[in-house]
């Protein structure tokens, strides 16, 4: 990773950026974003200790906090106002997670305007921790102490590679799950229960296998479409997929998984069973509600939008793991911007604000998946029940997934060099073009945009 990134070009880079990437970022889509910077800063006042009273005076601290989209974050820092008096928490929240990080962009070139805390969000990571000067380094603040909390691939996440500096505490997660119709299963022959549906996709082969049988019995598609078939297996990439870790070089034409992930959705494609609908498409949203395909692949946020685009189906969807591992997209970490001057106070809020307790009542009240693994065997967590689900403990397969994930590298041309490999796969699915010459095109494309970055 080039850490000499100029962050002019980050604030180019993010605005390039879709809205749509991670965290559910769709969900908010009709959010307005944020108007402006609040430019909130720490008061330093002292409280007036009464006459006569030997106690020393407490430090009054207010703290601006930027948060993005649906979080129970503003309720969190009023419960944690109420145990500390001397601090005030003013929270500014976006549901545009694109001018979220644009105004945050904005305040760290301009010197002055930036919050005291900032919800980041994992896919604009890696431009950030490329400017790693404007933030406090947790580890200097007591986050070692904490780290084996959380699960190690996600803490990594927001992590220098030498691990010496991190970046945010881990929030939430979106491991990667399959989920399913049991009612196309069925009419399939296929087993509906997740655990039989499991099995009988539980290696990529299988899954090809399945899908081809699927359609040829029902006539109907068996993926959804060709990004989420495409980003499954990508995914499990190890270690990294487009990128070196060690010097940013394109590794992508020669990673193994990356042309497994081409292959195999070509191979969808060619053999009828990958749906010829966009991502976030309205067509997209009423093949779910009508049952035009069996399977969608996605993270585990991705269950409130199958819930908002097909309440007609509710009860007859289930989880089942993915083949051969799972993957990650979306989640989010709180950082501090060196603008901040009250590090200690601003450090311990965020600590609590991501404890056990607190991302257990995140996830019950606003579905926000945990990224400490002790809660995937706490009762409160394992005994949900989702009834859109069927009564499925769906927690209990989101946390599976989440143990799956392995540690992997991005970088900050990642999300440019993504579109070239989807677009290469949509003129396959659009245009019936050779599959050969567009993973030529999308190699070449990646290459000359890694030469100028």
């Amino acid at each position: 990773m080039k850490k000499t990134k100029n962050l002019a070009l980050a604030l180019v880079s993010i605005m390039l950026m879709s809205s749509l990437a991670a965290c559910g970022g769709s969900n908010n889509g009709g959010n307005k974003a944020a108007e402006g910077n609040s430019g909130n800063k720490g008061s330093s006042t002292a409280a007036p200790a009464a006459e006569g009273d030997k106690a020393e005076s407490v430090e009054k601290v207010e703290l601006s906090f930027w948060t993005l989209g649906n979080v129970n974050y503003e309720e969190l820092a009023a419960a944690y106002t109420k145990e500390h008096p001397n601090v005030t928490i003013k929270i500014q929240n976006t549901g545009d997670q694109t001018a979220h990080h644009n105004n945050l962009t904005t305040a760290l070139s301009a010197g002055s305007g930036a919050p005291d805390i900032f919800q980041l969000e994992i896919g604009f990571m890696e431009r950030f921790l490329g400017a790693q000067d404007k933030f406090y380094n947790l580890n200097d603040l007591g986050a070692k102490d904490i780290q084996a909390n959380y699960l190690d691939w996600k803490w990594k996440q927001a992590s220098s590679i030498d691990g010496s500096f991190q970046l945010g505490l881990p929030t939430d997660i979106g491991p990667t799950v399959v989920y399913y119709r049991t009612d196309l299963a069925e009419a399939a022959g296929l087993p509906s229960d997740p655990e039989g549906f499991g099995a009988a996709i539980d290696t990529w082969d299988k899954f090809a296998t399945v899908a081809k049988a699927f359609k040829d019995k029902t006539g109907k598609y068996f993926s959804d479409l060709t990004d989420l078939t495409y980003n499954a297996l990508r995914d499990q990439s190890a270690d990294e997929i487009y990128f070196s870790k060690a010097d940013g070089s394109f590794i992508g034409d020669t990673n193994p998984q990356v042309k497994k992930a081409y292959d195999f959705t070509v191979k969808g494609i060619q053999e009828g069973w990958i749906s010829n609908v966009m991502l976030w498409s309205p067509e997209w949203g009423q093949g779910m509600n009508d049952g035009s395909f069996a399977v969608v692949m996605g993270p585990a946020w991705m269950a409130g939008n199958i819930k908002s685009n097909a309440p007609d189906s509710s009860g007859k969807w289930r989880i089942a793991q993915l083949p051969e591992g799972a993957g990650n997209w979306g989640g989010s970490f709180i950082t501090l911007p060196k603008e901040g001057k009250h590090s200690k106070e601003a450090y311990d809020f965020i600590q609590w604000l991501v404890n056990k307790d607190n991302q257990l009542e995140s996830f019950k009240t606003k579905g926000l998946m945990p990224s400490i693994p002790a809660l995937y065997e706490d009762p409160a967590f394992v005994d949900f029940k989702d009834d859109f689900f069927g009564g499925q403990q769906t927690a209990v397969e989101f946390g599976k997934a989440a143990n799956r994930v392995k540690p992997v590298y991005y970088g900050p041309l990642h999300d440019q060099t993504d579109t070239f490999f989807k677009n290469a796969l949509k003129n396959v699915l659009e245009k019936k073009a050779d599959p050969a010459k567009e993973w030529d095109s999308a190699v070449k494309q990646a290459k000359t945009l890694a030469e100028r970055g």
